[in-house]
């Protein structure tokens, strides 16, 4: 811990403006318990409570190490004790009426009268959930607006704050012991943290999209420092008095291999993870669908459940009848109600066929589900197409990375319905002339009868601007296809977490090419769930280029370290092919 603390960088945090608008409504220092009556609303643009709440604000939590962080509770009157479901983030406990959530989801067409504006950003509603006798807990993490401390992002730190938290909670007067988490994106990965601790009054977790690797997942994807998206969610370590706050941006520029102590810390202890959990993931997450079904995986919980959607997961987590699907998982884990969760499918996974098709809720045991057979696709450098057969004939594919496409693409037309589910890779032989690294993105796309790229909005807002901005970019917003990316010199693999299915790189070493050199990669895509018609195809990119762009709007896009000719070679004695999980239909 010590050598950890040595190398992290700390920066002095931004000013918390506290002018009950910037950070929401109820954002003011005002420490103090009120009754929220039945039909409050904070906002007319909010939903109205159909309970009488109480509200406890700005309360004191005091860590192990001295510290207080500040934290708001919402919980039923009356004198039953109740289960406590916690928020834990950097995002501000009561931003759920800021500018930027508000802006954010009008945006995407989601209308705010959805919620009460007592959520947290990404979290769960007090207005339903105290409804359903449970209390809700938005704290302000260590550091964060009023709470004491320097500002940790991502790590031991939270984890062990959010510990002391949980048995804070267990303890109170109103409390029944039990404690649970749930929410979205940061709400969701800090939970793999906070679990690995092992709070004796943890009940259970429900991490709905969220990376699991602040490595591989957000910083250095594929071994390439794509830094913008974590730089941007610094500007959320704010607060009133100007402590530090950690600098992961200045962290990735300082150490790009993963074995530093820094990103170690980072990486969820997944066999420390023994809660039962109810782990909600979507294939199009371009940050958080690798580390969402890592984390799921490798969890130790003999318990735990995998539901894959076929949305974003704001409109997902927040849709009335996955609310009430989560609300089954709680009762039956915090407050012991038989109920019949045990007897849901372990697995309940979508088939995307990108034409309003979509199949939901497949049952399965596991994921991919047990009949699922891995079948290689050979490129053929000579016809550009993909083959079951292997190619004889040795070719070369070649792409000038300054020049426009910049890329190759294999193609192969389905004759009869293949439906994919788990995890597809690539096995490539590459060369680089002019270079001595290269900087490779993968995308497999799902082409109709026509040779049309089809594709698939994932929120509710489609127009014109929607369309705009997911053109070259938000990524998370419109799927386009399975999708993976390496620095070829970061191409070691790791032996010990590598499988034939799933290929994992240890990113500990650089290896650059030697002129002429020809070296052998597996890059994993993303998992996929897809079904093709007969006369369709299925189209496998290698580009230059990052061609998804950024995450979000707003955000610069990753450019990539390319210059000279990449050479694909395929067949004969370096046969690269794609690996496909092909479920009999």
């Amino acid at each position: 811990m010590e050598k950890l603390k040595k190398m992290q960088v700390f920066e002095p945090s931004y000013a918390y403006v506290d002018n009950g608008i910037e950070h929401g409504l109820l954002s003011k220092f005002e420490p103090g318990t009120n009754v929220l009556p039945v039909g409050y609303q904070v906002d007319p643009k909010f939903r109205a409570l159909p309970v009488d709440i109480v509200f406890e604000k700005d309360v004191a939590v005091t860590m192990r190490d001295g510290v207080t962080i500040y934290t708001d509770v919402f919980r039923p009157t009356g004198t039953e004790k109740v289960p406590v479901i916690i928020a834990w983030s950097p995002y501000g406990k009561s931003g759920g009426t800021a500018p930027r959530t508000t802006n954010l989801f009008n945006m995407l067409g989601m209308d705010n009268s959805m919620l009460s504006g007592l959520a947290k950003f990404e979290g769960p509603d007090p207005a339903y959930w105290c409804a359903q006798g449970y209390a809700i807990c938005n704290p302000d993490a260590r550091g964060v607006a009023h709470s004491e401390g320097n500002i940790a992002m991502i790590g031991t730190q939270e984890g062990r704050d959010c510990y002391d938290l949980i048995e804070w909670l267990a303890v109170q007067d109103w409390c029944n012991g039990k404690v649970g988490m749930s929410g979205t994106s940061y709400l969701a990965f800090s939970q793999w943290f906070i679990a690995a601790e092992q709070p004796p009054h943890l009940a259970a977790i429900n991490p709905n999209e969220g990376l699991s690797d602040a490595y591989r997942d957000l910083s250095l994807r594929g071994g390439m420092p794509d830094l913008f998206f974590a730089k941007r969610l610094q500007v959320n370590h704010v607060n009133a008095k100007q402590v530090l706050r950690e600098d992961v941006y200045e962290e990735a520029r300082r150490y790009p291999m993963a074995d530093n102590p820094v990103w170690q810390d980072k990486i969820a202890q997944f066999d420390k993870i023994t809660v039962p959990a109810y782990v909600v993931a979507s294939y199009s997450n371009t940050l958080h669908t690798q580390g969402t079904f890592r984390a799921w995986r490798k969890m130790a919980s003999e318990d735990k459940w995998l539901r894959i959607h076929n949305s974003q997961e704001w409109p997902d987590y927040y849709d009335n009848a996955n609310t009430e699907d989560r609300r089954l998982f709680f009762d039956h884990y915090l407050k012991g109600e038989e109920n019949g969760w045990e007897k849901t499918p372990r697995v309940r996974y979508s088939v995307l066929d990108m034409e309003g098709g979509d199949l939901l809720n497949q049952p399965a045991a596991t994921f991919p589900p047990e009949d699922v057979v891995y079948e290689k696709y050979y490129l053929d450098g000579r016809t550009r197409s993909l083959t079951t057969e292997a190619v004889t004939f040795e070719a070369k594919t070649i792409y000038d990375t300054k020049t426009d496409p910049g890329m190759a693409s294999f193609i192969v037309r389905f004759d009869k319905e293949t439906v994919m589910v788990g995890y597809p890779k690539v096995h490539l032989w590459v060369e680089a002339d002019g270079a001595d690294d290269m900087d490779l993105f993968i995308l497999i796309q799902k082409l109709d009868v026509h040779g049309n790229h089809l594709q698939q909005f994932i929120i509710p807002n489609q127009g014109a601007m929607i369309q705009d901005l997911t053109e070259r970019g938000g990524s998370v917003l419109r799927y386009k296809g399975s999708n993976g990316r390496l620095r070829v010199s970061a191409r070691h693999l790791d032996k010990e977490l590598s499988t034939d299915i799933i290929p994992a790189h240890s990113f500990d070493r650089v290896e650059k090419l030697q002129l002429g050199e020809v070296v052998e990669i597996e890059i994993d895509l993303f998992p996929i769930g897809m079904a093709f018609y007969p006369g369709e195809q299925l189209r496998l990119v290698i580009s230059s280029k990052n061609d998804l762009g950024a995450i979000m709007p707003g955000t610069p896009a990753y450019i990539p370290e390319n210059k000279g000719k990449h050479i694909i070679h395929t067949g004969g004695l370096r046969p690269s092919y794609l690996q496909l999980p092909i479920k009999p239909v």
